[in-house]
């Protein structure tokens, strides 16, 4: 199986939706990211408007020395309307196998590489035929277009459907200490069943504990990781990451940052090792109640 970095390098805000990187910012920030041994990043076709992909490839088009040092996670199955994307009609989720394989085609050119590390399935898709999806990623991986594959945002029956007739290896959800359900509803259980890689969306929970200082559920929070940062001679977002890596699944959480800095940050976490009654007063901070 292919190896992670401990932190995943989220590149959804690299792009048109957020800091419009230069191609020489791009080069600055994908090497940066290597030299610190984050190696995995995390992408989606519809990032940027189907554009940050590009944006990303363009650096690899130019220097493919860099692809080997990499892993590259993309998503599919989301059909988002917008100027890119005429034909879209009305958003909606599409993982039938022409869908997929077209997806991953314009993947492979606009990130300028031969294959995927990893694809996942970015939303569960009502009308998704388990059969036709197993079809088309045997497909993808007999002509090494796609090494593995996953889903994201699948829940447990969901994920369980599909990995009936293809073996998954991996589900993206959100995970946070402000998103702690994944905990509780099997999702962690059953990557550690069928020995799958959670990865965590927002692991941060979109940045609420460090801006937000009205909200109690909030302020109790911070108010106990503030405290464990302290004991562990930690920054407040290392406490948050630690909080989710500590989980026996082996949660890799997917950072949203565009800073170097922030990344180095999430990385030095994972070294972070609470106590069972650490991890539990922060979950307890969390859901404002003394566990049963």
């Amino acid at each position: 199986m292919t190896s992670f970095s401990p932190i995943i390098v989220g590149t959804m805000r690299l792009g048109l939706w957020d800091a419009q990187f230069s191609k020489s910012d791009m080069q600055t920030f994908i090497e940066g990211c290597l030299e610190m041994q984050a190696t995995t990043f995390d992408h989606a076709d519809i990032y940027g408007d189907y554009t940050t992909e590009a944006d990303f490839g363009a650096v690899l088009k130019d220097k493919p020395s860099l692809r080997p040092q990499m892993q590259l996670i993309t998503k599919c199955g989301i059909r988002r309307v917008c100027a890119q994307r005429p034909d879209h009609q009305v958003k909606s989720y599409d993982s039938s196998g022409q869908h997929i394989i077209s997806s991953v085609e314009n993947s492979l050119r606009a990130l300028g590489t031969d294959y995927i590390d990893v694809l996942l399935l970015h939303r569960p898709d009502f009308l998704m035929h388990p059969d036709e999806v197993a079809e088309v990623f045997i497909q993808l991986k007999e002509e090494g277009k796609v090494l593995n594959f996953g889903v994201s945002n699948f829940s447990p029956s969901q994920f369980n459907l599909l990995d009936s007739r293809f073996p998954l290896m991996a589900n993206q959800v959100e995970v946070s200490i402000l998103q702690p359900r994944a905990f509780s509803d099997g999702t962690l259980d059953q990557c550690l069943k069928h020995q799958a890689l959670p990865m965590a969306w927002s692991p941060l929970g979109g940045g609420a504990i460090f801006s937000d200082l009205e909200n109690p559920r909030i302020d109790r929070i911070r108010q106990v990781a503030r405290l464990l940062a302290e004991v562990h001679d930690a920054s407040l977002d290392q406490i948050l990451y630690a909080w989710i890596m500590n989980h026996p699944s082996g949660i890799l959480p997917v950072t949203g940052t565009t800073k170097l800095s922030r990344v180095q940050s999430a990385m030095d976490a994972k070294d972070i090792r609470f106590s069972r009654q650490e991890w539990y007063e922060l979950y307890q901070a969390s859901t404002g109640e003394t566990i049963a």
